[in-house]
């Protein structure tokens, strides 16, 4: 089996008469958490959909575990900026309702007892039977992420999980994560705009341009978890030269965007 959970080759895209991806280039290792990092608007999203085979490139291909998008859907799960709960479902319901569309071969009974089982994994065992209008935002976000873990996938796509919430529940949720991660040894890809998330989740940062996107550089984290940045000498330069060419990026950003607005 390859050491690769996903390859993206050559990809090109153009969305709405612009061209996101011209030749767009990356991996991601089995078992790795890679973080996505760029600017507004790069296309980091839009590749969790690619992967996800939500949307076709016009050029080049991927790869997931070895096939097409279309024929590994079932080894993927999502978590998105919102949770997406249904409201009429308590903790455990939601869980569950992951599992109803997906499997047909588990019992009512047993899919409950699988969402008991991961909501105490996410810090919710005293709070299965509570509704999303009775949790916080980290506790619904929790939900969701063991809704993704109950169909049982290889890989995780986060498309900014924790950018809605206050700046301690995201700590937090960060820490959650990366446990989760370490038990499970699933492959996570998570797109993110905030340097310090990247630096503290990341086996392996992907920093993206504007568009048309490339990669412009791949950051290795050898740095043991859980990570401090203000304690690591590493951490910190990888922060002050990030934040550096984010300054740059969101200038050629605007400047790209008054020049099309001009040729107009």
């Amino acid at each position: 089996m390859s050491d690769y959970a996903i390859r993206c080759r050559g990809l090109g895209l153009e969305l709405g008469g612009q061209t996101i991806y011209e030749s767009l280039d990356f991996d991601v290792r089995d078992g790795e958490f890679l973080c996505i990092l760029g600017p507004s608007g790069c296309g980091k999203s839009t590749s969790l959909r690619v992967i996800g085979d939500l949307l076709e490139v016009d050029a080049g291909g991927v790869e997931v575990l070895g096939r097409p998008p279309r024929d590994a859907w079932h080894h993927l799960a999502y978590v998105f900026q919102s949770p997406r709960l249904v409201p009429w479902r308590d903790a455990v319901g939601n869980v569950v309702l992951g599992m109803q569309l997906r499997f047909d071969r588990m019992t009512k009974r047993e899919m409950e007892a699988r969402a008991r089982e991961l909501l105490d994994l996410v810090g919710l065992g005293a709070d299965l039977r509570k509704y999303p209008r009775a949790l916080s935002g980290g506790e619904r976000q929790r939900v969701a992420i063991a809704r993704a873990l109950s169909v049982e996938p290889r890989i995780i796509l986060m498309d900014e999980p924790f950018s809605a919430l206050d700046l301690n529940t995201r700590r937090r949720m960060r820490d959650e994560i990366v446990a989760i991660w370490q038990r499970t040894k699933k492959t996570i890809v998570f797109v993110t705009h905030d340097v310090d998330e990247a630096l503290v989740l990341a086996d392996r940062v992907l920093l993206l341009s504007g568009k048309p996107t490339r990669v412009l550089q791949t950051i290795r984290i050898a740095e043991p978890r859980p990570r401090d940045l203000d304690a690591s000498p590493e951490l910190r330069a990888h922060r002050d030269r990030l934040h550096a060419r984010f300054r740059m990026l969101e200038t050629e950003v605007e400047e790209s965007t008054v020049n099309q607005a001009t040729a107009a």
